[in-house]
């Protein structure tokens, strides 16, 4: 399980946490009753923060409880909103979801109803990584986002990158590594920058998980030094919890090594620690791994003990990954003793539980609600860039107003008037109809009636779509050769024919980037048949830019060559800002598309795997697998050229 940074530096009224300030120094603070009940507190909550939660977390809750009764003694909510989120972390460290979540709870209304943001935010994060630990990621994923959000708009950047270190984990639960490791950097570079070492910590210590799933001795010793670094900040900071996580990260990357002594030496620490601490979460994880190592190292009988104590801890917490690593884990001990039905009994139960986990629901709506966060985002952006602009184009309009007198008298004026409108009137009625072409020419029609019946349109996800980009190459090389009216002019029957093919296959032409042409199939009406329609289209769009080539071959005269690129998978659609409307869609399935055109050649068509599982029984295409190919900010993807199948055609 990855490093949370749940139970860190979490940030009320702007405390700054840099450094290790003496306990005591913080308890004088606390009893001195000279100073301001906010100063008091936030000493109180240092001192119980630095000194107990991560330590010793049953005697950080009666410490948090007389908090309690300090803010309800002098009518101060923020102490109570503190008290309950400290009792929150202290069952969650404990292994008690359930009461974690009631306290939590109850501080995130009482913020809310003060409109306490930064208690908002810390309960936002408390509760998403309470739902991650239980294994319900796309609830964890609403709070981190809310967290996230609201830390932007505040300016807390401790809970950015609190909430940057949250989400990484949900993308490695996922397992996008890369989109991971941006998400641990960026986190690691703001608390550098604030020397918030707990988040320091979580970050290394999860950079160095991702580093050690990488291929490779070199990556495998940048884990180790990450390891290490982290461990001796949580040391210095004798945050226990921190410490017992890292042991188990440090036993794995031995094991690794085929180090079976400091292997189990860790595991047993890791262990130790967890006992210590009462987290029986952390208990029932490590026991199943130190169960796993029994089983590969032929002490059958070991191995079914701590197994079968994990699964019952975690059972009994509701923690579904623990669950599934016991299952595992007594399912191999089982198949390997030849008991064939308890094997399959638990392999049975491990798959239940997977499916609980990695489900196509719970898959499809990690992704909505990151997509939906980050379109939420841009539009806020847009929004607010927008109101800015209109504020000074009224106010220039204020300035540029006259001051108009006079009246319109007399019968001839009004027949004129009279004349004048209902010219008008039919003008206007033409120009409507204008108006709306042109719509209908910008926007999809069903998102163009929506925004004339509404003002606005929403934000759609739509499940899977299959996007195309086209680029042509050399066309800054080419550019130098044609005047600017000719250049214009052969990207303007290039993209007209474009426009003619999706037309004719359905698709929904998205926009151009200079050279670079993107489309989309599936949208805004989903529909079953877009893979085949748009690699049908590039296979067309390829076609007219090669007899384009001949021509201007024979001719003597420059040309234009085409690289193509199509991905299938989710996407958020939309409109974006309040003025010049745009239809456009987001999302990483539109990244990966980009992608493949970028890493494919010259001449043809280039389709990742998930387009091609989705065509492959089309007899009228023909494949050419390519293996996994290197992608900048990706890894490795599996990509496929596809043409027509002359045989069929």
């Amino acid at each position: 399980m990855k490093k949370l940074a749940l139970l860190f530096a979490i940030c009320i009224l702007g405390f700054n946490l840099n450094g290790q300030t003496e306990l005591d120094s913080f308890y004088k603070v606390w009893q001195d009753q000279s100073q301001t009940d906010s100063t008091r507190v936030m000493a109180y909550k240092n001192y119980i923060w630095d000194g107990y939660l991560f330590s010793n977390p049953d005697s950080a809750f009666l410490l948090a409880e007389q908090m309690h009764a300090f803010g309800e003694d002098n009518n101060y909510p923020i102490a109570v909103n503190q008290a309950n989120t400290l009792k929150s972390i202290a069952y969650s460290i404990q292994g008690e979801p359930s009461l974690a979540r009631d306290y939590i709870q109850k501080s995130l209304v009482a913020n809310m109803e003060i409109d306490n943001k930064w208690g908002i935010s810390e309960s936002h994060i408390v509760l998403g990584v309470i739902y991650d630990e239980q294994g319900n990621y796309p609830r964890a994923l609403e709070h981190y986002n809310k967290a996230l959000s609201i830390d932007e708009e505040i300016g807390n950047k401790v809970g950015i990158a609190m909430s940057l270190n949250n989400i990484g984990n949900i993308y490695y639960i996922q397992g996008n590594y890369q989109g991971a490791l941006e998400k641990y950097e960026k986190s690691l570079l703001i608390d550098r920058e604030l020397g918030v070492k707990q988040g320091i910590a979580a970050a290394l210590t999860n950079i160095g998980d991702i580093k050690g799933i990488m291929n490779g001795e070199d990556d495998e010793a940048d884990a180790f030094e990450y390891f290490q670094e982290a461990l001796l900040i949580y040391e210095e900071l004798r945050d226990k919890e921190g410490i017992a996580h890292i042991y188990g990260r440090i036993a794995s990357y031995y094991l690794n090594q085929g180090n079976h002594l400091r292997t189990l030496e860790y595991y047993d620490q890791s262990l130790g620690v967890y006992k210590e601490l009462g987290s029986r979460l952390g208990i029932s994880r490590m026991k199943s791994n130190i169960g796993r190592y029994h089983l590969q190292h032929g002490q059958p009988m070991l191995a079914e003990e701590y197994c079968l104590n994990s699964l019952a801890l975690a059972e009994e917490l509701g923690a579904l990954q623990p669950q599934h690593s016991a299952l595992r884990c007594l399912y191999l001990f089982y198949k390997e003793m030849g008991d064939s039905r308890r094997a399959l009994q638990y392999h049975e139960q491990m798959f239940i539980v997977r499916d609980s986990i990695y489900n196509d629901e719970n898959t499809r709506e990690l992704t909505r609600i990151q997509m939906q966060y980050e379109f939420d985002r841009k539009e806020a952006v847009e929004r607010a860039e927008q109101e800015k602009r209109d504020a000074i184009a009224a106010q220039q309009l204020q300035r540029q107003k006259l001051i108009r007198n006079g009246f319109m008298g007399g019968f001839s004026v009004v027949l004129l008037f009279a004349g004048v409108f209902f010219i008008q009137r039919n003008r206007i009625g033409k120009e409507k109809e204008r108006s709306e072409n042109l719509l209908l020419n910008i926007l999809p029609e069903e998102t163009a009636k929506e925004l004339k019946e509404k003002g606005h349109s929403e934000a759609q996800f739509i499940e899977q779509v299959t996007v195309i980009f086209t680029d042509f190459k050399g066309f800054t090389a080419l550019s130098e050769q044609l005047t600017p009216r000719a250049l214009v002019k052969d990207l303007h029957d290039c993209f007209s024919a474009f426009d003619h093919i999706c037309d004719k296959y359905g698709i929904e032409k998205i926009k151009t980037i200079g050279d670079s042409y993107m489309a989309a199939g599936g949208l805004p009406k989903p529909n079953s048949t877009h893979p085949n329609d748009v690699v049908k289209a590039a296979l067309e769009m390829r076609e007219f830019v090669e007899m384009g080539k001949q021509k201007k071959l024979k001719n003597g005269l420059p040309f234009f060559e085409i690289r193509l690129g199509i991905h299938t998978g989710p996407v958020v659609a939309g409109i974006v800002g309040v003025k010049k409307f745009q239809y456009d869609i987001w999302g990483d399935t539109v990244n990966t598309a980009s992608r493949m055109e970028s890493n494919g050649e010259i001449g043809r068509v280039n389709i990742s795997h998930s387009t091609f599982e989705l065509i492959k029984d089309n007899p009228t295409f023909k494949f050419e697998p390519r293996g996994k190919v290197e992608v900048k900010g990706k890894g490795k993807l599996r990509m496929h050229f596809v043409n027509w199948n002359a045989d069929k055609v």
